[in-house]
């Protein structure tokens, strides 16, 4: 376990190096720059903007500002915002709790319905439920996810006018109603395209359990249908969907981006388009390499509480 903990630890370093490099020659190779927001104030020169890049330290060589960076976020600094010039990981903490209560809830609405959804498919192969689900998956795979949330924006705010079309409290009010209230559609919307995944999973995984010689011989014992379901398949389908969860990382943190974007929610999807459309590369990068760290932990803890549930699987 030592062994294999201390792989995955220097595999994460190598990687989160490689992702850092990328981001940030991609972020500074791209038209435009941090300096362009300054060329719109009246009355800018050009000995000016040299002197804001000199102080920025953005005059240096490339290979040497991303040097530069490295070593600051390795001892903590991950730099300032070139909007309002605040750390940022303060930035990034302000953002925060908004994008893990939306990823959180949409976690747990993907996982309750979508594992009594492929269940259910399983027991009830080739049946009208199972078609009808397949078909609904298909679909919900196939749309994007703004689509769905603007669709759920006309018929519950617009036109029934069950719910608000977006942030995440009413102003002056703030009460725990009123962030369920505003919770509801972005992360049923987020969850959506989750639950297509997980009921698909499920149901393959439990088929596969239920062809296997432990339940054939626990339904040859006289054991009660109910038993066999939750003792022997519902148990066993479930392990390999621990690790489906860390692999959703990814998938979860770039539909929290669009989301987040459709219903205005506050949290680091919004915050990364809108340092995007500041140039504000310091924020950016905080948010890459935070999503990356993110994504790694989830692999790990998954990887772990596969072995743990399953002893059969050993980390070497």
């Amino acid at each position: 376990m030592i062994r294999y903990l201390l792989l995955r630890f220097w595999q994460s370093i190598v990687l989160l190096f490689i992702v850092s490099l990328i981001g940030f020659m991609v972020l500074n190779l791209a038209p435009g720059g941090p300096l362009s927001q300054y060329t719109l104030t009246p009355g800018m020169t050009k000995e000016a903007l040299d002197r804001i890049a000199e102080q920025m330290g953005l005059n240096r060589p490339l290979p040497i500002q991303y040097l530069d960076w490295l070593w600051n976020m390795v001892q903590g600094d991950w730099g300032n915002s070139y909007r309002d010039g605040r750390p940022v990981l303060e930035v990034i903490n302000r953002h925060l709790f908004a994008t893990l209560l939306l990823m959180g809830s949409s976690t747990l609405i993907s996982v309750v319905i979508g594992t009594w959804i492929g269940i259910r498919s399983a027991l009830r192969a080739g049946t009208v439920f199972d078609y009808a689900t397949t078909v609904a998956a298909m679909v919900a795979l196939s749309i994007p996810t703004f689509w769905f949330g603007l669709i759920a924006i006309y018929t519950f705010s617009l036109w029934l006018g069950w719910l608000p079309a977006g942030n995440m409290y009413t102003v002056g009010n703030g009460s725990l109603g009123d962030y369920a209230i505003h919770l509801i559609m972005p992360s049923m919307v987020l969850a959506l395209v989750n639950v297509a995944v997980w009921s698909r999973y499920m149901r393959s995984a439990t088929l596969d359990v239920m062809s296997q010689d432990f339940v054939r011989t626990a339904k040859a014992k006289g054991l009660a249908p109910r038993r066999v379901l939750m003792k022997h398949i519902v148990g066993n389908a479930l392990v390999p969907m621990i690790t489906l969860a860390g692999l959703q990382l990814p998938t979860l943190l770039g539909g929290a981006l669009v989301t987040e974007t459709v219903f205005t929610w506050p949290g680091m999807g919004r915050l990364f388009l809108d340092g995007l459309g500041y140039n504000d590369y310091p924020v950016v990068m905080g948010l890459l390499m935070f999503s990356a760290i993110l994504v790694l932990v989830g692999n790990l803890a998954a990887d772990l509480l596969v072995a743990l549930v399953d002893p059969r699987i050993r980390l070497d």
